[in-house]
């Protein structure tokens, strides 16, 4: 029986480094799970454009990556700068609401624009404001409705529409822009498979982005990023509102104390798991490969981390959008996780709360294909549900097929970890359905004659349908 390379799953960010057929091609075949679009960047020719270009790859080369687009979220961001700014230490610094001509300095003291004119009403004196991902600290002084007073904390050069963050600080922006909503309907038109929601703050958030898309015929599913405080504090009803959650550590990192990170992690690590959720954990897992053949030894460690918590899914951005090894970073990922893999001990966790019989059933077979040598697990779902709690299992070691009848189902199925998901036609009789599906694993090299497969599936008896757990050997 075919193993797989990895199951820990991998999402690439496509940019100018990894357009192009050929490199599309490259990667699919270093085995990409899904490819992530990032709105913050893309323009809509693009998007349909790559769209059409992995869907007609991925059919290709018979192994059809998701597509997920990363809507931008609310951000507030400072204005347009004629030139770059020499900012230093103990300076005065003005955070106002209209552009000022240049160069921007009154009587002494530095006139930013920002593109949030409510943020007065979120802001008072003691108060920290990031500027630029976190690179330039400011003290709030004064906060009024025209400005608001800081000091700079470091000395800094200041570009034009740098990020502003606010630790610890709850504002006014909407949780779905419309820029969000114009970029969504054009998603929604190349049928991805993955939206993912930049700065989830709540289960209502969620919520409000599910009726978007299906009130315009999507049936996406939504990826809460977990990117500020409020959204580490609302965790547990995000990660039951959506379809999957994201570790995006870039904001989260700025947002929170550096130390509190790595908890944060493991802790939504374990909460995803006990759902039943899929988890990724996302941003600089190998950023020195955007300019370096090489990882650090502390990258490594930080994949090599993430794959032993569990984590359904690892993400690079920067390393494949602009990065000059995006083949070598997938190479690198494919050899941190296989090797993990190969030393955590077979076992299910103990984790995953099961209440459905046919759920609790899947225990038993992941645990009875663990036993069996060259067996796998094999699934047979029209929801994804079966699939994300067999993979939520952890059944290391032992491959897990499913098989779906529903049309882009297959692909989101590509999220889950140790899944390797199929689209069939399902018979009225379930027999006619499994044995189609052994035939489709023969054809395509997974399992040979003489190998087990546990399945999961409906039988009749008595014209009732019984929930069956069933050993299958590969005859031919």
């Amino acid at each position: 029986m075919k193993k797989l390379a990895r199951q820990t799953k991998v999402i690439a960010t496509i940019g100018p480094a990894t357009e192009s057929e050929e490199m599309l091609k490259l990667l699919i075949k270093e085995g990409v799970d899904i490819c992530r679009l990032n709105m913050a960047h893309a323009e809509y020719e693009w998007i349909e454009s790559v769209t059409k270009r992995i869907r007609k790859v991925g059919k290709l080369l018979n192994r059809e990556p998701a597509i997920m687009m990363d809507v931008k979220g609310p951000e507030i961001r400072t204005g347009y700068l004629n030139k770059e700014l020499e900012i230093k230490k103990n300076d005065a610094l003005d955070l106002v609401f209209v552009a000022q001509p240049e160069p921007p300095s009154v009587d002494g003291v530095w006139q930013i624009e920002v593109n949030y004119d409510k943020l007065p009403d979120h802001i008072n004196a003691g108060d920290t404001v990031l500027l630029d991902n976190g690179l330039i600290p400011l003290s709030v002084i004064d906060s009024a409705p025209q400005k608001i007073r800081c000091k700079v904390l470091q000395d800094a050069t200041l570009k034009s529409r740098r990020h502003v963050n606010l630790p610890g600080i709850e504002t006014g922006l909407p949780s779905l822009t419309e820029k969000d909503r114009r970029d969504s309907l054009v998603g929604i038109q190349c049928q991805h498979d993955y939206f993912a929601l930049s700065f989830t703050r709540d289960a209502d958030s969620v919520d409000l982005f599910r009726r978007f898309l299906r009130e315009n015929g999507s049936d996406a599913q939504i990826i809460a990023k977990i990117e500020d405080q409020k959204g580490v504090r609302n965790i547990e009803e995000i990660i039951k509102a959506a379809d999957a959650l994201m570790v995006a550590r870039g904001d989260l990192g700025i947002e929170c104390a550096f130390e509190d990170l790595p908890i944060i992690q493991r802790k939504a690590v374990g909460s995803c798991l006990a759902n039943g959720r899929p988890i990724i954990v996302a941003t600089h897992m190998l950023e020195s490969m955007i300019g370096s053949p090489v990882p650090t030894r502390a990258e490594v460690s930080d994949v090599a981390n993430a794959v032993n918590e569990g984590a359904d899914c690892i993400m690079l951005s920067g390393e494949t959008t602009t990065g000059k090894y995006p083949i070598e970073c997938m190479k690198m990922l494919n050899r941190i996780a296989s090797r993990m893999e190969a030393e955590i001990q077979p076992g299910l966790t103990e984790e995953l709360n099961l209440f459905r019989p046919k759920a609790k059933m899947l225990r038993s077979a992941a645990l009875l294909s663990m036993k069996i040598e060259h067996s796998g697990v094999l699934v047979f779902t029209r929801s994804g549900d079966l699939a994300a709690k067999l993979g939520a299992l952890r059944p290391n070691g032992a491959p897990l097929f499913a098989f779906t009848d529903v049309p882009g189902l297959h692909r989101r199925l590509r999220l889950i970890w140790g899944i390797e998901p199929f689209l069939i036609d399902f018979s009225n009789d379930p027999e006619v359905t499994i044995l189609d599906a052994i035939k489709k694993l023969q054809q395509d090299g997974w399992v040979e004659k003489g190998d087990q497969l546990v399945t999961v599936t409906n039988v009749f008896a008595h014209d009732k349908v019984v929930e069956s757990i069933q050993l299958r050997e590969v005859n031919s």
